[in-house]
């Protein structure tokens, strides 16, 4: 059915939309259906057209608190299949909607209509023109593949929306995107040249910058479409100028309405770019499809100020006059931020490092400079200026302050210049982000009116009133963000699932709106109208200028088909609201796993608010997430996707049970459960751990096949393996054997199965003479003989051993363990793994209690142990194990153990790819800081999974795509420092090892570390 046979460009065999039930889903609209509209479209594109019900559903939401079924997606190739399709649905009265991430938190990127997604094809930078500091891209492009283009010429595309990795660029020009440095940069529009549009009837043009007499001798009310959009601006233009300049607020963050203020400013030159009149005009105007855009350079340097206020009203208070200095951005972080990042496990120690006692807000101030001297300098003349007594490490300039008559604010001041130091700054400021994403309760922190904006000038009154505001109606908000500009994230805590939630939203959105209107403010400075706020654009601007928006609309959009109802339409904000009083939400079954978060599997389920975090290119994002979005670009396969079609499935949104094949099929069967997003999405939604419970309930309903029997009791089959060892290994070297094991088992028949050693780990261990004695030793370990170490690398575990002794721990290897349900947990066979895990805890437990250590070779056993063996059992056992288990190399480290080693280390740099489970709860670093503390020379990549995540990779459907992921990883392998690869997961290493053609996998790093010990 679906889309589960065209994954992406050069995964031939993952995902083919199905055409049998497509004509079941042809547009619908009052009763009316619409036949042939896919075939009709397909006919006439390129592109892919996609109208199964999965797809519909993955393009419903975006990150703003909205859902709407839209009619399709189509993923166009070209300006002329834009063209195409706008024409089709123009004839027939069918909407269209121009998406591009997603990441829209307003919900304009959602809606009844047919949606162009321009992220999977027209994605280029098309030509770069470093003299002129210009270039064209396409309108899909992301501004961080943009930036990464650039870098080579210390350019940069300005803007820096805080998704910018994310976000398409034609997106940023149709919500008039700014960032964190709009202070120096502006907005989008500044940045816009040219762009080239498809108009609502079809026709391509290019907008750009043309003289008023061009304008108006171009200018027809009965022409052409382009003429008559010529005819309104000009007509804007004679009779609106007035209104318009006293209507729209005088800010540097108003994105709210048309760019109509644009316009006339640039006409008192003479001129206007009718480019820029699109800036923030969210798709209702026309289709952009190329842009050329002017380039910043890349600032030399930077340095940053933290001081810190007693309360949030002092911080606001301070805010107009550091605007003297001149910062590049100025940010601010409240009290409640402050206390909930300080209860995180990653933002704890920052905040007590950081926020001094008795902090009731802070501000970072950034500053620009040509060398690390200015930098500092700048920041010694804001904390002499600020901060009574301020001392600083440089003395504050003469003359470089008139403002030290005011009152000073700020009790306590931090500074950074260094890039690190820069980063833990910033870090604490991005707290916020994933703080207030975080909550699995049915109150949300919503985003809608978290970009209201007013003049800084006007801040400490309007947010004493906001607050009142907050009050009155019973919640409270977090206050953070882009102080500077005047454009505060305000995040009120709301549920709407009930009607009372409901009336706080609407209220307060109605009173932030005439707040803002008092205070000469914009109801969004940043995040654009979308559904949250077209309705108070009227409210805002006046009727006469509402008019003025509807007839500049109906020039360029005579039928109203784009993106109807955003800017100046008849969008209600509690209409189509993703959680609303008639929400309905059924899991179907009882969960085995120990869910801790409030409201439990369901809280997970629905933890997604459609950032797209997911969606960001290996290149330019790093990290784990999402590596079958990164090889396949198809949106099912991101973490969004997958947990919007959960929710939307469990809310009968989707017809669809879970446990179908067909969901299985559609939705989670290429989610490898690396849990990278449990790590890099910034609400930490766990898709690995949802993906083990809907697998574990479909097989409890519907069996499991042969093949996941066999990789989920791995551990029966691998001593046979080794049993048999040498002629297992022959086997694998019989002709026709791949063809076999792919018609009889569906395993791959380009794979071949790891080499067996007839000596195992343990029994080596066995005869094995202990070097340190537990009488002698500080520590003492027991090393845990997982079964891939045991049966298929016992040299690591030999290694292992041998290191352990080096650096004087007594080692034991217990005999009376089982596997560690790793294979069967990942395989969704919970009820094998919980056993697992019952009987190795009820074996280590008491030994724990007696002073041993338990320590893995193995990446992923360590995490099960530590992270998994809490969800399957829960208790006092567990949480010992998991509390006293390690990695080895997060073992040396953690105990001090690299200072009894003595090591002769090769002087072949090494190539270090860590393990995604390790990645995933911030414990990879600990082998390549190892390495490094004794001498080697370590390039430890940013990577994600090698692709082959356990059996993923060994199953025939999954081969290409595990070979898609796998290629980004041997590109970054290629281009990195080392000479030699190392990868301590058993996996990674076998899929490297194949991609290399070598006799054997790449080494362990422990068998690295323990080749070049000292005797």
């Amino acid at each position: 059915m679906g889309i589960s046979d065209q994954v992406g460009p050069g995964v031939p065999d993952s995902i083919d939309p199905a055409a049998d039930s497509r004509a079941t889903y042809d547009y619908v609209s009052d009763d009316v259906q619409r036949p042939g509209l896919v075939s009709d479209l397909e006919e006439r594109i390129e592109g892919d057209v996609r109208f199964d019900e999965y797809s519909r559903q993955l393009y419903a939401t975006d990150a703003s608190a909205y859902e709407v079924l839209p009619v399709g997606v189509v993923f166009p190739q070209s300006t002329a299949d834009v063209a195409s399709v706008v024409e089709y649905c123009a004839a027939r009265e069918i909407p269209v909607l121009p998406r591009g991430g997603g990441t829209s938190l307003a919900g304009q990127t959602v809606n009844e209509a047919v949606v162009l997604d321009f992220t999977r094809y027209m994605d280029s930078v098309l030509e770069t023109d470093p003299d002129a500091a210009r270039a064209r891209v396409q309108a899909g492009t992301y501004i961080g593949d943009m930036n990464a283009a650039f870098a080579e010429h210390d350019l940069k595309f300005a803007p820096d929306p805080a998704y910018g990795d994310k976000s398409a660029v034609a997106g940023a020009i149709g919500n008039n995107s700014t960032g964190s440095h709009s202070l120096k940069y502006g907005k989008t529009d500044a940045y816009v040249e040219s762009v080239e549009v498809v108009l609502a009837d079809g026709t391509v043009t290019e907008f750009g910058e043309v003289t008023l007499e061009e304008l108006q001798d171009s200018a027809d009310p009965d022409g052409d479409l382009e003429a008559q959009i010529h005819a309104e601006v000009s007509r804007i233009l004679d009779e609106e100028t007035e209104t318009i300049d006293e209507r729209f607020p005088d800010l540097k963050r108003n994105v709210s309405g048309y760019n109509l203020d644009r316009l006339v400013e640039e006409a008192d030159d003479g001129t206007v770019n009718l480019a820029r009149l699109l800036a923030g005009s969210e798709g209702t105007l026309a289709v952009i499809t190329e842009a050329e855009v002017s380039l910043e350079p890349v600032p030399e340097t930077k340095s940053i100020a933290l001081l810190a206020y007693e309360s949030l009203i002092d911080a606001m208070e301070d805010v107009s006059i550091i605007l003297e200095h001149d910062p590049s951005a100025l940010e601010v972080l409240d009290d409640t931020l402050l206390e909930l990042a300080g209860k995180t496990e990653e933002f704890g120690p920052l905040v007590a490092e950081m926020v001094p006692e008795g902090t009731g807000a802070m501000l970072l101030v950034e500053f620009y400079a040509d060398s690390d001297e200015a930098g500092r300098q700048k920041v010694a003349d804001l904390i002499a200026d600020r901060v009574p007594d301020g001392d600083s490490e440089l003395d504050p300039s003469e003359g470089a302050s008139e403002i030290t008559d005011e009152p000073h604010y700020a009790f306590d001041a931090q500074e950074a210049h260094a890039d690190d130091e820069r980063k833990r700054f910033w870090k604490l400021r991005k707290s916020g982000n994933p703080i207030l994403l975080g909550r699995t309760t049915d109150e949300k922190h919503i985003s809608f009116i978290e970009d209201t904006a007013v003049p800084p000038e006007n801040l400490p009154e309007y947010v004493a009133d906001f607050q009142d505001l907050l009050e009155d109606v019973g919640t409270f908000a977090a206050f953070y963000a882009h102080a500077g500009p005047g454009c505060l994230h305000i995040r009120p805590l709301v549920n709407t699932k009930t009607t009372e939630g409901i009336e706080q939203f609407e209220a307060i959105a109605e009173g932030a709106t005439d707040l803002v209107v008092e205070y000469g403010g914009s109801v969004s400075g940043e995040h654009g109208d979308g559904r949250a706020r077209s309705q108070f654009n009227r409210k805002l601007y006046g009727d006469e200028l509402w008019e003025t928006f509807e007839e500049l609309k109906t020039a360029f959009d005579p039928d109203w088909l784009l993106n109807p109802g955003n800017i100046c339409g008849d969008h209600d904000m509690t209409e189509n609201l993703r959680f609303s009083p008639e929400y309905d939400f059924e899991l179907g079954f009882d969960p085995v796993l120990e869910w801790d978060n409030e409201n439990g599997m369901q809280g997970m389920v629905e933890l997604c608010h459609g950032c797209g975090g997911c969606r960001g290119p290996q290149e330019t994002t790093g990290g784990v997430m999402c590596p079958t979005f990164r090889a396949s670009e198809e949106e099912v396969t991101s973490t969004r996707g997958r947990a919007n079609m959960l929710r939307q499935a469990m809310s009968g949104d989707l017809p669809a049970d879970v446990t179908d094949e067909e969901f299985m099929t559609e939705v989670l069967d290429l989610c490898i459960g690396c849990k990278g997003c449990a790590k890099d999405c910034p609400s930490e939604v766990d898709m690995a751990k949802l993906k083990a419970e809907v697998t574990h309930q479909y097989h409890q309903e519907h069996g499991s096949s042969l093949r996941d029997k066999i990789f989920a009791n791995v551990d029966r089959l691998l001593p046979l393996g080794s049993a048999l060892a040498p002629i297992s290994n022959w086997a694998q070297r019989l002709p026709g054997r791949g063809i076999i094991q792919e018609k009889v088992l569906g395993i791959a028949r380009e794979r071949k199965f790891p080499t067996f050693y007839r000596e195992t780990f343990v029994d080596w261990f066995a005869s094995h003479e202990p070097q340190v004695s537990a009488a002698e030793a500080d520590r003492k370990v027991l090393l845990f003989p997982d079964t891939f170490s045991n049966y298929n690398r016992p040299q690591a575990g030999k290694e292992a051993v041998r290191v352990l002794e080096a650096a004087g721990v007594h080692v034991d290897v217990p005999s009376d363990v089982t596997d560690s349900g790793r294979a069967a947990n990942s395989k969704g066979f919970l009820d094998k793994a919980k056993e697992h895990a019952s009987e190795n805890v009820e074996t280590l437990a008491p030994r724990v209690a007696d002073g041993w250590d338990v320590v893995s070779i193995e990446p992923s056993v360590a995490v099960m142990f530590q992270l998994d063996y809490l969800d399957l059992l829960g208790g006092r056992d567990a949480e010992t194990v998991a509390n006293n288990t390690y990695g080895i190399f997060e073992y040396l480290d953690t105990h001090g153990l690299v200072e009894e080693i003595e090591v002769d280390p090769s002087d072949r740099p090494l190539t270090y790819h860590g393990h995604c489970h390790q990645k995933a709860i911030k414990k990879e670093h600990f082998t390549a800081e190892v390495l490094e503390d004794v001498g080697f020379t370590v390039d430890a990549l940013d990577s994600s999974c090698c692709g082959m995540s356990g059996s993923f990779g060994y199953e025939a459907e999954h081969y290409s795509l595990s070979q898609a992921m796998g290629d980004i990883l041997f590109d970054q392998i290629r281009e990195s420092s080392g000479e030699r690869v190392i990868a301590p997961g058993a996996s990674c290493r076998h899929q490297i090892g194949e991609h290399e053609g070598a006799s054997d996998d790449p080494p362990h790093p422990i068998e690295v570390l323990a080749a070049d010990l000292q005797e």
